[in-house]
């Protein structure tokens, strides 16, 4: 059983697998977190998780640039229903598109548009870095096991998902505005926060992640 990082030149990959390894661990799961640009152990993967930093264009074209990568993860994720967690711009890949520094396509798993935050006043700094609560809109998914609105979480980000279909938002934040913080659709999640700097809360998030079989 692996659970498998993609590299795709972005994302702080060590911080995650530190994470979904004491993850693992914790919940005596046993299996292997491994780091990797290799499109046959992410179709092998009884995991797969797709980090992401930078601008949204730079992070797509990343993952494209990686051969076969994209009918692994479409082979994985959407033929055979392994569990799937982008975070943060892996997270934003989900939607069918991005704005920044023009209009790139996404993955299109999850819908809507990856825009930027538009906060009512210069008070709200952007890119919004540090701990924020989590508003949970739907505390019952087995993701959320153990988590209550009021749990905080931390971000660094100046772009966000809009236009949610409402039955897939887990959660929000508030930040001047709504922020899409969580997304899910059946074995395909995503996180705004990086789940791996969140200390204790992203800590339990993980081990349900690793615990979830949708």
């Amino acid at each position: 059983m692996t659970i498998a990082i993609i590299d795709a030149g972005s994302g702080n990959l060590r911080s995650a697998a530190k994470a979904f390894s004491r993850a693992a661990a914790e919940t005596n799961t046993r299996e292997d977190v491994v780091v990797t640009s290799d499109p046959a152990v992410v179709a092998r993967a009884t995991h797969i998780v797709l980090p992401g930093q930078g601008a949204y264009g730079e992070c797509r074209r990343g993952l494209a640039s990686l051969a076969g990568m994209e009918e692994a993860l479409h082979l994985a994720v959407i033929d055979m229903g392994r569990p799937f967690l982008g975070i943060c711009v892996g997270m934003q890949l989900l939607a069918d598109d991005g704005d920044e520094n023009g209009i790139h396509p996404g993955l299109g798993w999850l819908g809507g548009h990856c825009v930027a935050l538009t906060p009512p006043t210069p008070a709200y700094k952007i890119p919004h870095m540090g701990w924020n609560d989590l508003t949970l809109d739907q505390p019952e998914h087995p993701l959320l096991a153990g988590l209550i609105s009021g749990d905080h979480v931390y971000f660094v980000h100046s772009y966000h998902v809009r236009d949610v279909y409402p039955e897939h938002l887990l959660a929000t934040a508030d930040y001047g505005q709504t922020v899409t913080a969580m997304v899910a659709r059946n074995n395909i999640a995503g996180t705004q926060f990086h789940v791996e700097k969140s200390q204790a809360v992203g800590l339990r998030l993980l081990q349900n992640f690793v615990r979830w079989r949708p």
